[in-house]
């Protein structure tokens, strides 16, 4: 079992930046691959982007939506139980609440959430123009 705690949400201007961050409960969060979802009101959860444990197939691999690529970063820190969302030059059409979510699956199909087994509870985001 994983618990997953996201931190780091907040209102900000267009233009700016914010950081994410998941912190995971257990001693195995190395072996999790870990995604970020997000969520917009009225819209469906729509993947953000991942980054695949080390042991997994595709390890290190990182996967990001077209909508956010060259603006966000994935990291982690396995150190500390730790997955980052670096979000820069925030858009008002990156509000939503962001959730993490990790699986422990060899070979998962990173931007989709039926691949994942365990989810946070959420962090608002939101970008004033």
């Amino acid at each position: 079992q994983v618990q997953l705690v996201e931190s780091g949400g907040g209102l900000v201007q267009a233009g700016g930046s914010l950081r994410l961050s998941c912190a995971a409960s257990g001693r195995t969060f190395s072996s999790y691959t870990m995604g970020w979802f997000r969520q917009a009101p009225g819209k469906e959860r729509e993947f953000v982007g991942a980054i695949v444990a080390a042991i997994s197939w595709r390890g290190g691999y990182t996967d990001y939506a077209d909508s956010v690529k060259g603006r966000f970063t994935i990291s982690r820190d396995n150190a500390k139980n730790t997955v980052y969302l670096q979000m820069n030059n925030l858009k008002p059409e990156d509000t939503a609440v962001y959730y993490c979510a990790a699986t422990g699956k060899y070979a998962p199909s990173t931007s989709e959430e039926v691949s994942y087994d365990y989810w946070g509870q959420g962090t608002q985001v939101t970008v004033s123009s």
